[in-house]
């Protein structure tokens, strides 16, 4: 049995929990947030059995897609911030990080 970990934008978590309810796939969603912009992210756990994996990594992969945002940097904690003028950089958002791990033992009560 694996535990798959996909951490996911909130604006494609909806999507990604319908998709994996239409497939037949169990998750438990939890609120995230992210260290880099700070955004809001989904966290889904799925336990999964090892020849199940790959479905659900499509699932994900279809459903979960990069894209470009424009975010203004956060001004600099130490320094001369009264001179610092953000200006927006693009950087890619979206899609997922997902991570594959053994379970040793799986208990349902």
């Amino acid at each position: 049995m694996k535990l798959i970990i996909a951490i996911v934008q909130d604006k494609d978590s909806n999507r990604l929990q319908n998709a994996l309810i239409k497939e037949g796939f169990r998750a438990t969603k939890l609120a995230s947030t992210g260290g880099f912009l700070r955004a809001g992210n989904t966290t889904f756990l799925v336990g999964i059995e090892d020849e199940k994996v790959e479905e659900v990594l499509e699932v994900i992969r279809a459903n979960c897609k990069v894209r470009e945002q424009l975010v203004t940097p956060v001004s600099p904690v130490s320094g001369a911030a009264d001179s610092y003028i953000p200006f927006p950089v693009e950087v890619q958002v979206g899609g997922a990080a997902v991570f594959v791990v053994q379970v040793e033992r799986f208990e349902h009560f």
